[in-house]
């Protein structure tokens, strides 16, 4: 008898077991139920490009050198037009291309692949544009396609800024 009871019961855990497995299985879960639980996204891609120029003191930079080369997947310059980045994944900012070149650029400071330093201040100021228009939280702006974009460091008038935004191929 005592060894009915036990089967029973085994068999009654097993059941309760199978069903709340069946159950966990059957109903959906979203984020907030589980954490660990990536979202669902589709497999997004983008394939276009943008054209830069940087200019100091009213010379203008040059990314000839293969250190500066397809550095990612996701945005990089090539070697037979370097002042054109191709953008392959959408949603990629010009403060997300300049974190891939060996350089450093911030708001306030360029320093260059050849470690020479810009910064805003007594001997100029470092300037944004993107398609001719000023962008102080350029860095944040995502790259479109087409998008001409100029980062300038000096003391230029607006006429010479132009000359620098109409140079961007």
């Amino acid at each position: 008898m005592i060894i009915k009871i036990a089967i029973l019961v085994l068999i009654g855990i097993a059941l309760v077991g199978i069903f709340a497995l069946t159950k966990t299985k059957s109903s959906p879960q979203t984020a907030s139920t589980n954490p660990k639980t990536p979202q669902s996204s589709p497999n997004l891609t983008a394939d276009y490009t943008a054209s830069f120029a940087i200019y100091t003191k009213g010379t203008f930079r040059v990314f000839t050198s293969p250190k500066y080369h397809g550095l990612s997947q996701d945005v990089f310059i090539q070697k037979d037009n370097p002042n054109v980045v191709h953008v392959k994944k959408p949603q990629i900012t010009w403060g997300d291309f300049f974190k891939t070149l060996p350089m450093e650029l911030t708001k306030d400071c360029l320093t260059t692949g050849t470690k020479e330093t810009f910064c805003t201040g007594n001997n100029g100021a470092l300037k944004f544009y993107i398609n001719g228009q000023k962008m102080d939280n350029f860095l944040q702006e995502t790259i479109n396609p087409e998008d001409k974009a100029l980062i300038s460091f000096g003391n230029e008038n607006d006429d010479q800024i132009k000359l620098q935004l109409e140079k961007i191929q």
